[in-house]
């Protein structure tokens, strides 16, 4: 077999993670690839997001990572990086409402305070106090002063650029179709191009396409593909720096530093794509921006004469049990995987790729454990 290129590292997938990962990997001296599938870096989830650096209403596996994150990394990561990721911590508002809201989110705050994050409830006046934008339809929220924003865009292409400056060598439209193992052990990627590129270990790290690639060597993650849509408004004069969330889990959003706002999450028509939906590149749909407007409207009726300018959507790699597995599978010595991130790892990108690179360069993560993010916690337990 004729190799295109090796490394020490091959990482499939140039979203966050795998750049992140790439990145740590190559200010320890590691030798690194990063191969993509498509012609743009960032293609998938990682630039399709809300930019939410949340640690509240964290399950509580995921909880250690991102207050770490917050804590260590991002408040410095656009000077380590060499550039402005527009981090803002200014708190995020959860928002309820009537009293299942508040149900719900009285869970979260007991939940994640129980593990030390700074989170409690609000009542209307309180959350009209720090936003007073909101309508009078929110009758509660969690508070987490210590939560944030940051440009999901700005932030992987940071990590990118760091990464090339360190070595680490990317390849665009290299798709990869196929893992080969050599010997009992993972050696080579294969891609669509007929090229072959070899590493002494290979980490997955692309999202819901991990699925069918880790098919190849016997390995299955629990994963959907899931659909979501952000839209982007026109610059307004600055309203709010926190981000917001609800109690459901079916809309986020922040104003950016220029003044537009993005706005997410669950539309309510996602079952009603369909065909419609695809694999594109951006499947975003006429029938669910009206929609997330009409929403979003319930919360900001001062938005009411703003205009939209764009939309965008993506898929994410929705895991049985919602949270991701980062992992070194024992069945298949040389592979390293990371994908099932459910639509949260945007936050928690920082600790991951961190943490991803000690489970490579070292066989386990020191940093903090990722016991909580094993492959085989899906397996049947024993009768």
């Amino acid at each position: 077999m004729t190799v295109t290129d090796k490394a020490e590292v091959v990482i499939i997938g140039s979203g966050v993670i795998g750049n992140a990962a790439a990145y740590y990997m190559a200010k320890r001296g590691a030798s690194v690839i990063v191969l993509e599938g498509s012609e743009i870096i960032g293609n998938g989830g990682s630039s399709r997001n809300g930019g939410g650096v949340r640690q509240s209403a964290r399950d509580p596996r995921e909880l250690p990572l991102v207050m770490y994150a917050v804590e260590n990394l991002w408040p410095g990561l656009s000077d380590e990086l060499g550039m402005d990721v527009e981090y803002c911590k200014k708190g995020n508002l959860r928002l309820g409402k009537g009293e299942a809201h508040r149900k719900i989110l009285q869970g979260l705050c007991d939940r994640s305070t129980a593990q030390g994050l700074d989170v409690r409830m609000l009542d209307g006046d309180e959350v009209r106090e720090i936003n007073p934008y909101l309508s009078d339809e929110v009758t509660c929220a969690s508070w987490c002063p210590t939560d944030g924003h940051a440009n999901p865009l700005r932030t992987t292409l940071a990590y990118y650029r760091a990464a090339r400056q360190l070595g680490v060598r990317f390849y665009t439209r290299e798709l990869a179709t196929g893992l080969i193992m050599d010997k009992g052990r993972l050696r080579y990627v294969k891609t669509a191009c007929g090229d072959l590129f070899e590493g002494d270990t290979i980490l997955v790290a692309a999202g819901y396409s991990s699925r069918a690639l880790l098919h190849t060597v016997g390995i299955d993650i629990p994963m959907n593909k899931g659909l979501l849509e952000a839209i982007v408004t026109e610059a307004e004069p600055p309203m709010f720096e926190q981000m917001l969330g609800t109690a459901p889990a079916d809309f986020y959003g922040h104003q950016t530093p220029h003044g537009s706002f993005v706005f997410g999450g669950h539309t309510g028509m996602e079952p009603y794509f369909g065909e419609y939906a695809g694999d594109g590149l951006n499947p975003s749909q006429a029938i669910s921006a009206p929609t997330a407007a009409r929403a979003i409207l319930n919360f900001f009726p001062r938005l009411k004469n703003t205009k939209l300018v764009r939309t965008w959507a993506g898929s994410m790699d929705e895991c049985a049990d919602k949270v991701p597995v980062m992992d070194r599978p024992a069945e298949v010595p040389g592979l390293a995987v990371a994908c099932g991130f459910t639509g949260h790892g945007f936050g928690i990108a920082p600790a991951a790729g961190l943490l991803l690179s000690e489970l490579v360069l070292d066989g386990r993560a020191s940093t903090l454990s990722l016991g909580a993010f094993r492959y085989d916690r899906f397996a049947r337990p024993a009768d």
